[in-house]
């Protein structure tokens, strides 16, 4: 497809947009803290929160922001999916309007695994009477140290979901000459005419 079959058109809202970079900028330090950080994980633990926060906000707001936010508008089905993995591969922009249909099935992944690492943040008992979570005393101790085991794990699938997003991202660059960065800060894509 030529640009000159597409139009410049508002796809993300300023909401959706702050969403990701504040929540870019969270899972970040959050997973460097876990890795590298102090043995005191307090910090750790408040930018725990601030994610817990913006993932409610985007659950909000994928059933009642701007279409283009709304779960409803971009998960597609199996059909869809099939159907756009062809065209991912071909050497053209996709010029698809918001998330296309394999990028929204790794919006509900990521979405997914971080409700995961939060929750199983908040069971988490190493132990080591420092870092205990908020919730640990609520469940059992076999509990508690599941979900350290599980929140251990979700680091690491956490960091395969960011490089692979970010891979994603290059590849759309390199490949398809397709800009996926810049909407996310502007607000505006250049989409194919409907």
């Amino acid at each position: 497809m030529q640009d000159g079959a597409a139009r410049r058109e508002r796809v993300w809202d300023p909401a959706l947009r702050i969403f990701h970079w504040s929540l870019a900028i969270l899972v970040i330090a959050n997973w460097l803290l876990g890795k590298l950080g102090p043995a005191d994980m307090t910090l750790h633990f408040w930018l725990g929160y601030a994610v817990i926060a913006l993932l409610a906000f985007r659950l909000v707001w994928g059933f009642v922001g701007p279409p283009s936010a709304r779960f409803s508008r971009f998960l597609r089905g199996p059909r869809a999916v099939a159907a756009y993995v062809p065209e991912m591969m071909r050497r053209r922009p996709s010029r698809w309007p918001g998330h296309s249909p394999v990028g929204a099935l790794a919006v509900v992944a990521m979405l997914a695994v971080l409700i995961l690492q939060v929750t199983t943040g908040l069971f988490a008992d190493p132990d080591d009477y420092i870092n205990v979570g908020p919730l640990a005393s609520q469940v059992s101790s076999d509990t508690s140290r599941m979900a350290l085991r599980w929140h251990h794990r979700g680091a690491d699938l956490i960091l395969i979901l960011v490089l692979l997003h970010w891979a994603v991202i290059l590849f759309y660059r390199l490949w398809k000459r397709e800009d996926l960065v810049r909407p996310m800060i502007t607000g505006w894509k250049l989409v194919r005419r409907r």
